[in-house]
């Protein structure tokens, strides 16, 4: 297995290399970041400089969206990083969130994610891609390898993921909920004539090592609000109709709207609607034991990487943490 952490772009940037640094010492091969432009850096502009003091790490957005980012510039992006450091980059992707509405925008169709997939990689690989009635390609880019990854929760957009993804990115560590995504995943790469063995998959969470489980979950309770935005979403679209495990959607029925001025952020004032039991299930908290068995359960399910979110107080504790106990029993 492998382990990834997940940033923010928050300033300085000087601190976000520091920890992208340390966690490159501690064992983690990805370093990923949030991808939203009103409330963060400008995550293309921190990648070359985690590229350039690290040696060995992958960096890419998780996630970023076709909303906000014209094809044809973001795979020039990856493709000169690429050429610059040695094909260390992926795209996590989907149809977006916090950076579609902050500017008053809805998340894309997934048609339009598709399509974007499709000249993304298409391009940033080398190859010459159709766009607007025009044949395209970077003729420099020779040599560029990218990846991209789909981020997804509902029917349709994990059968997009099985049919185009290079791999799938699970916002949330739920053994039960992984199992169901997963599986939808390798059904639709079968039906579409793929390996579904050949797909990366990723559950992403935050993870805190520690002991006072009060606290931990205080500190990430954010994420149950942040999931629940997309969650609502398919409420919206599908109801309880059974086409999304219940274990997903029933614990958004007291949510109360959403503060992006504070998404992401540990302590944040509006997601007490999120109870004990979901932060328990959706992020690893505890001593490192703990996360082990969790860890454990979620290998056996087919999941290749286990990306940390770190928006919590105890940042460099829970690196130490995954260095010394849980990278090395795992890998």
């Amino acid at each position: 297995m492998d382990f990834g952490v997940v940033l923010q772009c928050d300033p300085p940037a000087s601190a976000l290399v520091d920890l992208a640094v340390g966690a490159e010492k501690a064992g983690f091969s990805h370093v990923w970041t949030f991808d939203s432009h009103l409330l963060w850096q400008e995550p293309f502009v921190l990648y070359s400089q985690i590229l350039a003091a690290t040696s060995a790490v992958t960096v890419g957005p998780m996630v970023t969206c076709p909303g906000t980012r014209d094809a044809t510039i973001t795979a020039s992006l990856f493709a000169t990083l690429n050429s610059s450091y040695g094909n260390r980059t992926v795209c996590g992707v989907g149809r977006g969130d916090s950076a579609m509405r902050t500017i008053g925008l809805k998340p894309g169709t997934l048609a339009e994610l598709r399509d974007w997939i499709t000249v993304v990689r298409g391009m940033a690989n080398g190859e010459t891609v159709e766009f607007r009635d025009r044949r395209l390609s970077l003729d420099w880019a020779t040599g560029s390898s990218l990846e991209v990854w789909v981020a997804a929760y509902g029917p349709k957009a994990l059968a997009l993921a099985g049919e185009i993804g290079d791999g799938f990115i699970l916002q949330l560590a739920d053994p039960q909920i992984a199992a169901w995504m997963i599986g939808a995943v390798r059904e639709a790469a079968e039906r579409a004539g793929r390996d579904p063995q050949a797909i990366r998959f990723c559950v992403a969470a935050p993870a805190y090592v520690g002991t006072d489980l009060a606290h931990m979950r205080e500190q990430t309770r954010w994420f149950g609000g942040m999931v629940g935005n997309h969650v609502a979403d398919l409420v919206a679209r599908y109801g309880h109709d059974g086409s999304v495990p219940r274990a997903l959607t029933d614990y958004i029925e007291g949510r109360r709207g959403y503060d992006y001025a504070q998404h992401g952020r540990a302590g944040n004032t509006h997601t007490d609607f999120v109870p004990d039991e979901i932060v328990d299930r959706f992020c690893l908290l505890g001593e490192p034991a703990a996360h082990l068995d969790r860890l454990a359960e979620l290998r056996a399910l087919g999941v290749d990487q286990f990306a940390v979110y770190l928006q919590h107080d105890a940042k460099q504790q829970t690196l130490d943490g995954y260095a010394t106990e849980i990278i090395p029993a795992l890998r």
